[in-house]
């Protein structure tokens, strides 16, 4: 399990309550990001959501090391370096962020607001909708395992939302990244029982995460198979065994109450397609002014829109971000006189960044 190394605030607030803000951001990768920094600065604050555990989106998920070489004043930088720098940058603006949730409906209400609500229950109302969700969302690669839906979202995972929920619990987790190797390494003081499977004994995770495990291990408290899925038990909705494969090709069964899978992520729209907007080959046609939908109020910026002349590249979000923010404000503050000002020469600017 991953955590943001910097002092920005980020709180999964309470489910199932009303979170009223300005703007709603749907995505928290780099252009998401940045957009709290423009929306900021304009006294707008910001509430953003994202499937992830954990911000930065693709850079922090699929290419955290992988070096980038065309953001403006680095002439390299990584993922995760990037989304270090962006969360220190929009700190003065304690943006909140509600992880590990899908933007899963949205509606307009009679005031003129929208709502949104997670697939965890967590209702947010703003006047103001931004979509920044690069590709879109996160969803899980599944194991190719007969009769598996039926114990989805009971008593078969592949994310760790509340680690509470797996207090007590027999926990067998497939895996042999990151993920997988963390909440191995975090579930273990809180579970019954963590065995942890894998297909060879050679992990992509991080080595400390790595040496964790194995320690682990050694002393007896997580189980360590190497072998491949071969078929899943239960009933109703209740796993009770998971069969494995060895390279020997015994069948060896492994019981236990919860099973996670971290076989890795895929894009996809998801619920985003649901919203009502006009889509163009699953992007989200935009102007070039504002960066706003065919639906008033509501935004478009990153790699999830598109316009004549779009390019797909960080730098282009952060652009669309600024101009998106300027008609935000609009919005929010619809009695207020918009004036444009220089973070280098403002004072009010430099007080709110915490400048000397």
């Amino acid at each position: 399990m991953k955590q943001n190394n910097n002092n920005v605030k980020c709180s999964n607030m309470s489910q199932n309550s009303l979170h009223k803000t300005d703007v709603i951001i749907i995505g928290a990768g780099p252009v998401g990001l940045f957009a709290v920094f423009e929306l900021g600065l304009l006294d707008m604050k910001c509430h953003l959501v994202d499937i992830l555990d954990r911000a930065g989106g693709q850079c922090a998920e699929l290419y955290p090391e992988k070096p980038i070489y065309d953001i403006p004043a680095y002439p390299v930088i990584s993922g995760q370096e990037l989304t270090d720098r962006l969360m220190e940058q929009i700190q003065p603006f304690n943006p909140v962020f509600h992880f590990s949730q899908m933007a899963e409906k949205l509606e307009k209400l009679d005031n003129g607001h929208w709502q949104l609500t997670t697939d965890m229950g967590t209702v947010l109302e703003a006047p103001v909708i931004c979509i920044a969700a690069g590709g879109g969302s996160f969803m899980p690669k599944k194991p190719a395992l007969a009769g598996l839906e039926q114990f989805e979202n009971a008593s078969v995972f592949y994310a760790v939302r509340q680690m509470q929920e797996f207090k007590g619990k027999d926990i067998l987790i497939a895996g042999g990244g990151d993920s997988a190797l963390d909440w191995t390494i975090n579930l273990q003081p809180i579970a019954n029982s963590v065995a942890l499977i894998h297909r060879r004994d050679d992990f992509r995770a991080a080595p400390d995460s790595v040496n964790k495990m194995r320690a682990l291990v050694a002393e007896g408290k997580v189980k360590l198979h190497i072998g491949a899925l071969d078929h899943i038990e239960g009933s109703g909705s209740q796993i009770e065994n998971v069969a494995i494969k060895s390279k020997e090709g015994e069948i060896v069964t492994l019981p236990c109450n919860r099973f996670l899978a971290f076989y890795g992520l895929t894009m996809k729209l998801g619920p985003i397609a649901n919203f009502g907007l006009n889509l163009h080959e699953n992007l989200i046609p935009v102007d070039t002014e504002k960066f706003e939908t065919d639906t008033p109020g509501i935004f478009s910026i990153g790699d999830i829109n598109t316009y004549p002349g779009k390019l797909k590249l960080i730098l282009s979000g952060f652009h669309e971000g600024a101009l998106m923010a300027q008609q935000a404000f609009r919005y929010v503050y619809p009695d207020k006189k918009l004036r444009f000002q220089y973070t280098t020469s403002s004072s009010a600017l430099q007080e709110k960044l915490g400048v000397n």
